[in-house]
């Protein structure tokens, strides 16, 4: 680890007031949680709901609709335009509820809610897991087209070799985004936020997601994000505990709008996020942190006792299309497994180091790898720090 500064010394990293007036919003707002939910699609009788107040549908009710696929996806996974296009070419009218965190996910599903959905967005160690649970159906490979267009790493990945369970639709990285105008150094490592704790105190963000927060830490002190040595865990947790009373809060999707106001100096997020904020506010910047983070993997998944099986292997066919696909990464903005879409997409999109950072960057980089009976323990101490 790197020597840390005295907290005094770290006053000058605020400079200059809060930009108020350079907000140039584009589709994150429409992205994030919180708007999202209101985005009206009634002109195709589809619509994107929060789950938490209720909107999606019972099993019985889903069921029922033949002609509709129930989504649960991460928020910058569903847009209109994808969604209307999916509808045009198929018939199937879509209704999608949204999710934050892996976890939120995994409980709605333990408590009955994987039968009013079709398609589900798992991360790639959250795929063991629900497997592990009965949580999810075995794919019928002869129902999808296109596996041939993935990229060999993504063909039989760790978290679910063969592909069994699940499908890889986006991957990238985590890192931090800053603001270059309120501050005068840069954030280079994850160190950064304990070693300028004061000036950064409740203007700081880390992500609600136990292995991305834990494997930071980790790698921060020269570990394996996907450590299972407990003394090394319990190492990852105190850290942590010295941090969060100057944390503004743990959250995968309220960072964005912050940000962009200025309210927040730096925000742990994923780079498709990143891209984004970076969109709405130049004074905006992503790095990767020295010491190495995750690469992640979302991935498409059929829960047990999923209504109308047949338009999730529409839905997943769709996005497995080159066309389609590519028409996807250009309107939402995110990595692609698919080695056909990505000769596809924009150039500009393509050469865009947020989203495709170098080899050698990546190379310091780890996928979040599943961590057995340990992940008791990573959720033990998640527990503590978020409910203390």
């Amino acid at each position: 680890m790197k020597p840390r500064k005295s907290r005094s010394s770290s006053q000058s990293l605020l400079r200059g007031v809060i930009p108020t007036s350079r907000l140039t919003r584009r589709r994150f707002l429409q992205a994030s949680a919180a708007a999202f939910s209101g985005v009206a699609l009634s002109n195709c009788a589809q619509g994107v709901g929060d789950p938490s107040a209720g909107s999606s549908p019972t099993a019985t009710d889903a069921s029922s609709e033949a002609n509709t696929l129930h989504l649960y996806s991460w928020s910058t996974y569903v847009g209109d335009a994808v969604i209307q296009d999916f509808t045009d070419k198929t018939g199937i009218q879509v209704v999608a509820d949204i999710f934050d965190s892996n976890e939120t996910m995994l409980a709605k599903l333990q408590a009955g809610g994987g039968r009013a959905y079709s398609i589900i967005y798992p991360s790639d160690y959250m795929v063991q897991q629900m497997v592990e649970l009965d949580l999810l159906t075995p794919l019928d490979k002869s129902q999808i087209n296109g596996f041939e267009n993935l990229l060999d790493k993504w063909r039989s990945p760790v978290y679910d070799p063969d592909n069994t369970h699940s499908v890889p639709y986006a991957w990238g990285t985590t890192g931090l985004i800053y603001n270059t105008s309120l501050l005068d150094s840069a954030p280079t490592d994850w160190d950064y936020l304990w070693e300028n704790r004061e000036p950064l105190s409740r203007r700081m963000t880390l992500l609600n997601d136990v292995r991305e927060v834990m494997g930071a830490v980790l790698k921060s002190l020269g570990y394996s994000y996907n450590s299972t040595d407990p003394a090394e865990i319990e190492a990852a947790y105190q850290k942590l505990v010295e941090l969060k009373p100057d944390l503004s809060s743990f959250t995968t999707d309220g960072w964005r709008d912050q940000i962009v106001t200025g309210d927040l100096l730096v925000s742990m997020g994923y780079s498709a996020d990143a891209l984004d904020v970076l969109n709405a506010n130049s004074d905006l910047r992503y790095v990767i942190p020295s010491s190495g983070s995750s690469v992640w993997t979302d991935t498409m998944v059929i829960p047990k006792g999923a209504p109308n099986s047949e338009a999730a292997y529409a839905w997943i066919n769709y996005m497995l299309e080159p066309e389609s696909s590519a028409q996807v990464i250009n309107d939402l903005k995110f990595a692609t497994p698919n080695q056909a879409a990505l000769d596809r997409i924009d150039a500009d999109l393509k050469s865009n180091t947020t989203l495709f950072p170098p080899e050698a960057i990546l190379a310091k980089c780890e996928g979040i790898a599943p961590v057995g009976d340990t992940i008791e323990l990573y959720d033990q101490y998640w527990t503590q720090l978020t409910s203390a």
